[in-house]
């Protein structure tokens, strides 16, 4: 229950953020909006179904996800300060379940802010460089389990269990307004894993609660909105540690988002997401192995975007 306050307050506090900045008495609303654009979706979908003698077999079962996608950008003169939400939380019911009949369908946190200063000459009006400094992170909220039978679970997941925070300095470009790509060969990460029975699957010596390492890293993002309605977000991340006795430089940490979206009849929405991982320390435990780990959720439901 924690989490899931945890999840909302986040979403309030974007958005208060927002209305009181815009309201403060020393900077009028006009010139506000000349450096400031605050944009984004929140949305819920949910899906419902229902079995009565069905020979095909499945579960009936309810499911819902809450979603937030939350940009805030700042741009006067020579600086620029970029800060994106991209957080979810969902779950699924299902009476048809012996037990742990309310299980968690969808979860994530991904922060990031950027702040540049610009270093290219001003006459370049379609794409700049920055000299940049980068903050993200990325978790959960709650405890993810599989379920090997209807009566035993098996933790694979917990709050900063494991978490990824990355601190770096290094070098932006962005052409226009829809596209921006980014590179840092002084990249500090720290691995978080607060619980000692999962610390082993994600990298994490066992008498410690986080690990660091320094590398090289690159990411990419691309915003499409020229069509009325129709919003497009993508953004892979790339990470190299330079020395590390378990992931050798050249095997990469690869982060890839796609969200499509499309509102019609002002606040129903449709939406695809995906999301595609590969974290070298990431070990399954039932081989232990690394594997490509990839998520897809298609979805319809009420949104407002902004």
């Amino acid at each position: 229950m924690k989490k899931i306050v945890l999840f909302f307050a986040l979403l309030s506090i974007c958005s208060l953020s927002f209305a009181q900045t815009e309201t403060q008495d020393s900077v009028p609303p006009s010139k506000w909006k000349l450096y400031w654009k605050f944009s984004g979706t929140v949305g819920l979908k949910v899906s419902q179904t229902q079995l009565v003698n069905w020979a095909a077999g499945g579960n009936s079962n309810f499911t819902g996800i809450a979603y937030a996608n939350l940009t805030l950008n700042y741009k006067k003169n020579k600086l620029a300060w970029d800060t994106k939400l991209d957080t979810d939380l969902g779950a699924i019911y299902s009476s048809d379940f012996n037990s742990f009949k309310l299980r968690k369908a969808n979860d994530k946190i991904n922060f990031s802010t950027m702040l540049g200063y610009a270093i290219s000459p001003d006459r370049h009006v379609n794409s700049k460089w920055f000299l940049a400094a980068n903050g993200s992170f990325k978790s959960q909220y709650m405890s993810g389990y599989e379920y090997p039978t209807d009566s035993t679970r098996n933790k694979l997941s917990g709050w900063v269990s494991p978490s990824y925070t990355e601190l770096s300095i290094g070098i932006n470009w962005k052409w226009q307004n829809w596209l921006s790509m980014y590179v840092s060969p002084v990249a500090g990460l720290i691995t978080s894993c607060t619980d000692t029975v999962l610390r082993h699957s994600y990298g994490v010596p066992q008498n410690k609660s986080a690990i660091a390492s320094m590398g090289l890293t690159f990411g990419a993002n691309i915003t499409y909105e020229a069509v009325k309605n129709l919003k497009i977000l993508t953004g892979v991340k790339l990470y190299t540690p330079y020395n590390d006795k378990d992931q050798k430089f050249g095997n990469f940490n690869v982060d890839w988002d796609f969200i499509i979206t499309y509102q019609f009849l002002k606040v129903l929405n449709v939406s695809l997401t995906t999301n595609l991982k590969y974290y070298h320390k990431v070990l399954f435990p039932e081989s232990p192995t690394r594997r490509v780990q990839f998520q897809e959720i298609f979805g319809l439901g009420v949104a407002y975007s902004f």
